[in-house]
């Protein structure tokens, strides 16, 4: 099936009135007592200010504290490719690298998904296993990178008499949609068997 890169790309503010009640008495209201309503007054005048200010600085507080928490990783902040091969009888493995391409601090967490791509832009059977190795949050910085180690065999078995070659590889971000790509030249058997493990931190195995 031929795939195109159309196709594979998806605060009420509340306000407070103090009321004061007026005396009805004929003389004069004694000075002690004036000064003592006066300073009362003013000493509640001055505290709303002090109030407000704290009030401000702890929503400030945090507001820059939401603003700085980590969030996952998008596909638009990575990059992907696959590092070095390495043989052992018959198998082979490399690393899945993502690297974290944005201004900000981003983390990843599971398993990608893959598609094996031929040269001519064709799908090819692509079977992703996923082995049984506890995943652990990843934290990127700018410019930092985490891998899936892959493992695949290159010698035939069952009815197959040759493995198909893939030229690219279709990668999935975990916990995304879209997908990035990154070269591959490798010889997939076992109808297009690969092993996966979660992202781990680094860029090699």
């Amino acid at each position: 099936m031929r795939i195109s890169n159309s196709t594979l790309t998806a605060g009420a503010a509340a306000l407070a009135l103090l009321a004061a009640g007026c005396g009805t008495a004929a003389a004069a209201p004694a000075p002690h007592t004036t000064a003592h309503t006066t300073t009362t007054r003013h000493a509640a005048d001055a505290s709303r200010p002090v109030a407000a200010a704290a009030e401000s600085v702890r929503y400030a507080t945090a507001g820059r504290t939401t603003s700085t928490a980590p969030t996952r990783c998008r596909t638009t902040d990575l990059r992907a490719r696959v590092g070095r091969q390495g043989a052992a009888a018959g198998n082979r493995y490399a690393p899945l690298v993502l690297t974290n391409t944005s201004a900000k601090t981003c983390w990843v967490y599971g398993y990608p998904g893959l598609i094996l791509i031929d040269g001519r832009g064709d799908v090819l059977r692509t079977r992703v296993r996923r082995e049984s190795v506890a995943a652990h949050r990843v934290t990127l910085r700018p410019g930092a990178s985490a891998h899936a180690r892959l493992h695949w065999t290159v010698v035939p078995s069952g009815n197959e008499t040759r493995c198909p070659a893939a030229a690219r590889l279709l990668v999935i971000p975990p916990d995304e949609m879209a997908h990035l790509e990154a070269p591959l030249s490798a010889a997939v058997c076992d109808d297009g068997r690969i092993d996966v493990r979660p992202m781990a931190p680094g860029a090699s195995l």
